[in-house]
């Protein structure tokens, strides 16, 4: 059934006769269905769409997200949502001082977060800059785990398409798995939409099958709600894998919020096209009891379809710590305290 905002996108575009299935292939970087592909044909129509959408409630967003918020977790689920955070995280080092070892080190503790606990589950991936890619791969050989590389000139994606599309080139060549690129933020908040729309577009071509892509809005730089409204629209129209929160590199990142917002919108866009959507929340994200909330966000908003790392993630550093000693804390009793687990 339609929830209220895709009754009003369906006046906005033709839907086919046959939708395809939640888990339809994507031709060329955009869905297959093409259900919305007559929006996209040129910048007035991508405007119209796009500035056609519902106008977000602020208060009542922020209201709802604070209230999924509240919700209790008992022991047996919160050990299992601990286990399924845990399987989320894209541990992630993205600094200047990066080197081969602290990769190397980090890919090991992707694979085996607890080195005393085989039982811990693995990351979903590590994500390094592009030329940590191939030590990245070497250090989680056979596990699994995927390795994410950031590219389009992060965190800023000030750079010519030529540049960004070179990144990604060297991503991929280097074995990347998963590539999460910047939007033009500069692009989008001028009216820019269908440059912004090409570069995406570009972007994942250049990923082909080898890899999956993550758009990255940089929300806390979009000022609006409608704002991120429009670039999930838009990055889902463009051939997104994943739409993204933040770099993590800004004042305001992953919100329930604008969590909520953007799975509202993966939700709409499978009801309209039949293709599913990742979201990943980065940034901000430190605790165990962050991590449940946006699970219970997951949950509320789009179902079990997205409770799996093929369609969830958490882009943070420090959040895995926290899961492991919470985890601790509930098989043995004690609180273990960060002593016991490894400093990244």
């Amino acid at each position: 059934m339609y929830s209220r905002y895709a009754r009003r996108y369906a006046r906005l575009v033709t839907m086919p006769t046959n939708a395809p299935s939640p888990t339809a292939e994507r031709v060329g970087g955009t869905p297959s269905a093409h259900a919305l592909a007559d929006v996209t044909t040129s910048d007035s129509t991508l405007r119209r769409f796009l500035h056609g959408l519902p106008g977000v409630d602020a208060v009542g967003l922020e209201a709802r997200a604070a209230s999924l918020g509240t919700r209790s977790i008992k022991t047996t689920a919160k050990a299992y949502a601990i286990d399924l955070a845990i399987s989320m995280v894209d541990l992630t080092t993205l600094e200047g001082a990066d080197t081969p070892g602290k990769v190397r080190a980090l890919g090991a503790k992707a694979v085996h977060p607890d080195p005393t606990d085989r039982t811990t589950p693995s990351t979903a991936a590590v994500c390094v800059y592009p030329d940590m890619v191939a030590t990245a791969k070497a250090a989680v050989a056979g596990s699994g785990v995927k390795v994410a590389s950031v590219a389009t000139a992060f965190p800023a994606g000030r750079a010519a398409l030529d540049v960004k599309l070179a990144d990604v080139r060297e991503a991929v060549a280097a074995g990347a798995d998963e590539v999460d690129m910047v939007i033009d933020r500069g692009a989008f908040l001028a009216g820019k939409y269908l440059k912004v729309y090409d570069e995406i577009v570009a972007v994942r071509e250049v990923c082909g099958t080898s890899a999956r892509l993550k758009v990255i809005f940089e929300t806390g730089e979009l000022s609006t709600y409608d704002n991120i409204r429009r670039a999930s629209w838009l990055g889902m129209l463009a051939g997104a894998d994943f739409i993204k929160t933040s770099t993590g590199k800004v004042a305001v990142n992953a919100t329930p919020a604008n969590t909520l917002l953007m799975l509202e919108a993966v939700r709409d866009f499978r009801t309209q096209t039949g293709v599913q959507v990742g979201v990943k929340p980065a940034g901000g994200i430190r605790t165990s009891k962050d991590a449940i909330k946006f699970l219970v966000l997951v949950n509320e908003t789009v179902g079990e379809d997205w409770l799996d790392n093929h369609w969830f993630r958490f882009g943070a550093s420090s959040l895995l710590n926290d899961l492991l000693m919470q985890r601790q804390k509930l098989a043995t009793g004690r609180y273990s305290g960060p002593d016991y687990v490894t400093v990244d």
